[in-house]
């Protein structure tokens, strides 16, 4: 086996193997190191607490990389409408028919996409995948990258961290980050619900925080509930029954009866990288930016790198540049940094609006969503733009 490659990606992630497979379908050499495979797909497993709601823009990468077809023979969940209010008066819905779709995404098990992903990469003769393996170290020269793995040694053109918030490459590479941490945590809650719900997601705010509804196939949901950490904590410990009245006292009528089935809490936390790129180290995904969850936006940006990526390489490669020469690979950090800025700046901005308790600001916030039922060609602008089409 050749340890030379022309691309490594550190993190066999959704992020990661999507990374992959583009670049292989530009003819490139790949290798994908991670530690861990992911557990093969059998029908009757529980649902995975870690859902994605994957846009259409996402749906068409996934589509391009020959993984949608795999995806779709598992399990998820199409949605054609969205619902967002804070009081009844103010509820506004977001439906697929108004911007000319058969839905507005899907709701899919992270573990499901990464394996789909896997299960391509493992087809593609310009992908070697290493498995289970680490990185230790890496050394930038003028022409490649020296990678030092747990268990062997590798060189490339270019070295793409997709390996997480906690990205060692990017520690590695000096990179620093700009970010904090948020006052509230998560709580992530898959449910069996009493009555089916399965084309519409829904989030209703609370000056604590936000519950979603996220459908799932059948008569199933993930909830996601925001509040204040030491509330997360308490609600953490109680059996699936407790939990099951609090989520029938907190949750909106609208969600009926629920048996509670799995629950997991994580914290919120928003990270930026200073830069995308050191020579010829890029940084994809969570590597590059982690943002408020609470849109749901977090890999849908991620896949969005990837393909900002494919497209300044190919670019390069039609024009008979040097694809992998650190003025080229600047181009991805431009394609990518005010998207990403924008999209993290809005989530705090809708954070910061929906937890603030003036009455004034709760006056202005409902207002806004008033008045974005009445006004159809910018509430399906911004629709569209969040689908990606």
């Amino acid at each position: 086996m050749s340890n030379k490659f022309d691309c490594i990606v550190i993190g066999g992630g959704m992020v990661g193997a999507a990374s992959a497979l583009a670049l292989a379908q530009l003819g490139l050499s790949v290798a994908v190191v991670e530690k861990q495979a992911p557990q093969a797909y059998k029908p009757e497993q529980a649902f995975d607490l870690r859902v994605s709601a994957i846009s259409l823009a996402s749906q068409h990468l996934l589509e391009q990389l020959d993984a949608w077809q795999s995806i779709s023979k598992q399990r998820l969940c199409p949605y054609k409408r969205l619902g967002v209010w804070e009081t009844q008066l103010s509820y506004t819905e977001f439906n697929a028919d108004d911007i000319k779709q058969a839905h507005l995404g899907h709701i899919i098990e992270n573990r499901l996409l990464q394996l789909s992903l896997w299960q391509k990469i493992a087809e593609h003769e310009n992908v070697t995948l290493f498995c289970p393996d680490t990185l230790l170290s890496f050394e930038q020269s003028n022409n490649e990258i020296t990678v030092v793995l747990e268990s062997q040694q590798l060189t490339s053109s270019l070295l793409i961290a997709a390996d997480g918030a906690n990205s060692k490459v990017r520690q590695l590479a000096s990179i620093g980050i700009t970010g904090w941490d948020y006052p509230q945590s998560a709580m992530l809650i898959n449910v069996e619900t009493q009555k089916m719900q399965q084309d519409i997601t829904w989030q209703q705010f609370y000056p604590t925080g936000p519950v979603a509804m996220l459908p799932l196939p059948g008569k199933n949901a993930s909830l996601v509930w925001y509040h204040q950490r030491d509330e997360i904590k308490r609600l953490s410990a109680l059996s699936n029954e407790q939990l099951e009245g609090e989520v029938h006292q907190h949750f909106p009528e609208k969600l009926g009866q629920v048996k509670v089935i799995a629950k997991g809490a994580f914290p919120l936390t928003r990270r930026h990288a200073n830069t995308y790129q050191s020579g010829r180290v890029l940084l994809l995904g969570d590597a590059a930016h982690t943002i408020n969850p609470m849109a749901g936006q977090g890999v849908n940006l991620g896949f969005k790198d990837v393909k900002a990526l494919q497209t300044v390489i190919a670019t390069a490669i039609g024009e008979g540049q040097c694809w992998h020469s650190p003025q080229v690979l600047a181009g991805y950090e431009k394609y990518r940094r005010p998207d990403n800025l924008l999209m993290s700046s809005t989530m705090d901005a809708l954070y910061t609006s929906f937890s603030h308790p003036s009455p004034l600001i709760k006056l202005a916030r409902n207002s806004g969503l008033f008045l974005a039922n009445r006004l159809p060609y910018l509430k399906n602008k911004a629709l569209a733009y969040a689908c990606g089409v």
